[in-house]
Formats: C-alpha cells, structure tokens, sequence
C-alpha cells in the first residue's frame, strides 16, 4: 500500500475489540521455541510480521499454523529436531525475527540467526542481544551476514544493558530461563510486553521474578513446557483509536485491553478534558465540554 487516503469530518462513535498485541505475539511465538510439547496462543492478529515469525518457526523445524476454524488461534509444537538457521530470505522481512536467537541458543546449544532487517524506524542495533548472551557464556562471532552464538550449557550471570531495550530483555531473558544457575539483569526494559513475556515463561515453568521493574532475577530450569495462552490486547491500537474519537470529539469505547498498560496514555487524554472511563479490560474516551 503506497498511501491511505483519510476524509475527515465524521464523528466516531461505538465499541470496538482490541486486537491481540502484536509486539507481544512476536515475543510469545519466538518463547515457543523452548517448549517440550505443544502450545496454543489465542487471539493473535493477522498481520504479516505474525505470518513472516510463524514462517520462521516452521523454518526452524517447528509445526507453527493457523487454526482452520480459529483464524486467531496458532499452534506451534517441535515434531523433531530443530534447525539452529534462521535464513536471510525470512529474517529481512522482520527486526522482531531476530528474537529466536536465544531461544535458538538456549534450547539447541547453537544458533545461526541474519542480521535482522524490516525495521523502517531506522537503526536499531542488535549489540545489547549479544552482550548479555555472551555474558551467559555464548561465544559470539559475525559471519557473511549471519551473528553465530554456541554455547554446550548457558550459566547463570550478572548483567547490565548500556541501554534499554525490550527485544534485548526479552531475548535474553528466554536464553536464561534454561540456562544453569541464576541470572540477574539490570536496566531491563519494564514495558508490558516484557512482563507478559515473563508470565507466559512462568507457565512454562520457568522462574523469572522482577518483571515491570527495571531489575530481573531469573533462575534456570533444565526444561519448559508448553502452555495454552490468550494474547492481550493491544495497547497501541487501543490508544489509536480512543484518540481518534477524540480528536472527532466522539464516543469510542475499545474492550479487551488493560487500562493499567496505559496509564501515561490515558492522563494525557484527560488534560485535554476528554472523559475516560476504565473498567477491567475496556477504555471508554468521550470528547467532554472543552
């Protein structure tokens, strides 16, 4: 799509659902990987960055489809040995891909991940992903294109990123839930994503406590299961869309999603006088007097 040709002038009115959050999936879909077993994930969007991930996965050696009845529903299961190779004609399509490094290295011993592309914000360099592996003991190494990481057994360790990150806490942060020992990471990021990230791997079985702070201790266990999960909403298109009826001085209501993941968000629709109503899982933004 070249352009998206917008004529204004209406008030939006009404209720919408939430879709799942994408950002959220990518992360959720790249932990499947550590699985022993099979795992279910509901409401996942359909979006070509969630298909161009589940191609990697099959890629990868993993059975990762669709629902035929449940468009939003995706089962993923390892039916043999995995491949440590995430290929380049995959990769580009997708920064986010760049996550099963981790999961690669921690369930394999050994990953072959290309430098990631389809990122249109500009440079987003991957270097705090290879320290903190590194410093769980992954020797490191650039190849035609292609980071290496191999390691028989990842230990437990005490690292520090120069700055925050979500890709790289996550990423990590799946290498150390199966690694040996205890890993403590400092100046994680602390965004919703990140913690929903820790629940699911807790399901899993795995033992990562500190998630929303800027501080992680993670325990490595020597297996993880696989689990049923509901994505939750998507902060970012429920925020689009509460200020899109604002702005048209509207009445937008938008269900399943957490209030609580956008605080900050929802403070600044109420300086501009817009009502805002929460409930559990539902926003409501109503363009008051001003």
């Amino acid at each position: 799509m070249d352009r998206i040709v917008v004529e204004g002038g209406a008030r939006l009115a009404g209720e919408v659902q939430a879709s799942g959050s994408k950002n959220s999936c990518l992360a959720l879909l790249a932990a499947s990987i550590l699985a022993e077993g099979p795992s279910v994930l509901r409401n996942v969007p359909r979006l070509r960055d969630v298909d161009a991930m589940l191609e990697l996965l099959g890629a990868l050696g993993l059975a990762a489809e669709r629902d035929p009845v449940e468009e939003n529903v995706v089962r993923i299961e390892a039916r043999g040995a995995l491949q440590p190779e995430a290929p380049y004609e995959i990769v580009r399509k997708m920064r986010a891909s760049f996550m099963v490094l981790g999961p690669l290295l921690a369930r394999v011993g050994h990953a072959r991940v290309s430098e990631p592309g389809g990122c249109a914000i500009g440079v987003r360099p991957v270097d705090q992903h290879l320290k903190g592996l590194s410093a769980l003991g992954a020797k490191v190494g650039l190849e035609h294109g292609y980071v290496e990481a191999a390691a028989r057994r990842l230990d437990g360790a005490r690292f520090a990123f120069d700055v925050v990150t979500v890709n790289g806490t996550q990423n990590v942060m799946m290498a150390a839930s199966l690694a040996r020992g205890e890993t403590v990471i400092e100046n994680a990021a602390r965004e919703p994503e990140v913690v929903e990230l820790a629940d699911f791997l807790n399901r899993m079985g795995a033992d990562v406590r500190g998630a929303g702070s800027d501080r992680l201790v993670i325990r490595g266990v020597s297996r993880l299961r696989g689990v049923d999960h509901t994505v939750s909403g998507d902060r970012i298109e429920a925020g689009t869309l509460l200020l899109a009826g604002a702005v048209t001085r509207g009445d937008v209501t938008v269900r399943g999603v957490d209030p609580a993941n956008m605080e900050s968000m929802l403070d600044k629709l109420r300086e501009t006088g817009t009502e805002v109503e929460t409930s559990a899982d539902s926003v409501r933004a109503r363009a008051g007097d001003r």
